[in-house]
């Protein structure tokens, strides 16, 4: 897999996860992808959730699940 063909199914999964986020007032969105760590940063309502874990922690079962890697998924700020 190419680093395009990665970058874009990580895309892909964080876009996916998105609908849910907003319509509970929150959002997510993809800051950087460094080897095998996906940096997001986490808007609104989610900054200061206390399942905001659980939903890092969903998207990374994704991740891994669609590209068959370990990967953390690490929110940042910004």
């Amino acid at each position: 897999m190419t680093d395009a063909e990665r970058l874009e199914i990580i895309t892909a999964a964080i876009a996916e996860a998105r609908p849910a986020l907003q319509r509970d007032g929150g959002d997510i969105a993809l800051v950087a992808v460094e080897g095998d760590k996906v940096k997001v940063s986490l808007k609104g309502a989610c900054m200061g959730c206390s399942l905001a874990g659980q939903t890092l922690g969903g998207i990374r079962r994704k991740l891994m699940q669609v590209l068959d890697t370990p990967v953390m998924v690490v929110p940042v700020a910004g």
